[in-house]
């Protein structure tokens, strides 16, 4: 009978870590897709949303790090003016109260897709992009 009471209790507490897991995953994915759809929605408050406001994008040109302000491509999405572009979620990994996320970007219409790396945090019971790397993915890499 004690066997039986202790498998029930391990039981429980598997199931509530994987419920926790779930809303995470869930709240990060959330996060991510105000991203999205800002971004190739032409959204900009979702992107005010899911960015902190001190973040930066950083990228490589020319054999150089570049840096554009969070700001800056907030402003350059144009309300209601939608991309034509299309993004998916491709991988989060998080704990505790630490994530990083990859995006892909791409226009259905053709041209070459991006990459999104994102790095997110949790405070106050949300989390906030605090940080992307961007890149274009190359065929065959």
């Amino acid at each position: 009978m004690k066997t039986r009471k202790q498998l029930v209790i391990i039981l429980c507490m598997i199931l509530a870590q994987s419920v926790h897991a779930q809303t995470e995953d869930t709240s990060i994915r959330e996060t991510l897709t105000k991203y999205i759809n800002g971004s190739t929605g032409g959204q900009p408050k979702l992107l005010e949303e899911a960015f902190h406001k001190d973040l930066n994008l950083y990228y490589v040109k020319d054999d150089k790090v570049r840096i554009w302000s969070g700001k800056a491509y907030i402003s350059d999405t144009k309300e209601g003016q939608p991309t034509g572009e299309q993004g998916k979620i491709l991988s989060i990994d998080y704990t505790n109260d630490a994530a990083v996320a990859k995006v892909e970007i791409w226009d259905p219409k053709g041209g070459t897709p991006y990459i999104d790396y994102f790095m997110l945090l949790k405070t106050e019971g949300k989390w906030t992009i605090i940080h992307k790397m961007f890149t274009k993915k190359v065929k065959g890499k």
